[in-house]
């Protein structure tokens, strides 16, 4: 091979290397683009993100103490999705929650925080929706479905969420597995996909739904289990079946 044939080679196997980098490369924060302008995404960590846009700002599962939210401004809307420590903390949702934040979560969870938490506590479960200030939020079921996971998630008992803001429509998962009403969603702009084993599902469940109800974004989140992190690679492979959607990795750990 001559040294101009092998400097080419070299480059080319340089530039796939650097794209695949860039491809799995974790974000600190994303945009998504609106007709009302951008929505931020911070994540924070695990399950826990704020996406804020204009002046609208949601927090996702606030776990972790005010001191993680750095200085993000405080929530208007607060969304729990259910009672386990890493998605619920009474502590950090008084701490972090004003006059004029509404929270929003299934029964148990508003059972759990009680009456100290300031602002105003709203009830919401599986199929019921909730709109303000140009935000629409649907209560979305979420449930394990294989038999010794069962005891983990219920079915009726916790939340997922589809978020409408700014025109788009952001899937918020919680802890599920690939049950139905998430494989039957529709015109998802965004979604966020939890895979952990024991407790929600693993890669292949979680691809195999994504490309059934085929969001335009998919953020994998929520994938740390008892036996440490889900193969992102393995997923986004998976996902690529599809070329139109597109696999987003931010940093959550």
């Amino acid at each position: 091979m001559t040294t101009r044939k092998l400097s080419v080679v070299i480059l080319i196997v340089t530039l796939f290397a650097f794209t695949v980098a860039a491809a799995n490369a974790e974000l600190t924060k994303d945009t998504i683009t609106t007709d009302d302008g951008e929505i931020t995404i911070n994540p924070i960590n695990h399950a826990t993100f704020v996406m804020t846009l204009d002046a609208r700002v949601i927090y996702v599962d606030p776990v972790g103490g005010a001191e993680v939210f750095g200085d993000l401004k405080p929530p208007d809307l607060i969304l729990v999705t259910h009672i386990h420590g890493d998605h619920t903390s009474a502590e950090t949702i008084t701490t972090i929650s004003t006059d004029t934040t509404l929270v929003l979560a299934p029964t148990t969870v508003v059972q759990m925080l009680g009456e100290g938490v300031p602002g105003q506590l709203i009830i919401l479960a599986n199929g019921e929706t909730f709109e303000r200030d140009g935000i629409r939020i649907e209560a979305i079921p979420a449930y394990n479905l294989t038999e010794e996971r069962q005891r983990f998630h219920p079915q009726g008992r916790d939340n997922g969420y589809v978020v409408t803001l700014g025109g788009k429509r952001i899937y918020i998962a919680g802890d599920t597995e690939d049950i139905p009403e998430m494989r039957a969603l529709k015109d998802i702009d965004a979604a966020f996909v939890c895979m952990n084993l024991p407790y929600t599902m693993n890669v292949e469940q979680a691809a195999d739904a994504v490309l059934e109800f085929a969001p335009k974004i998919v953020y994998p989140y929520h994938y740390r289990g008892k036996d440490g992190m889900s193969d992102l690679n393995e997923f986004t492979k998976r996902v690529s079946a599809n070329p139109d959607i597109e696999v987003r990795l931010l940093k959550w750990y």
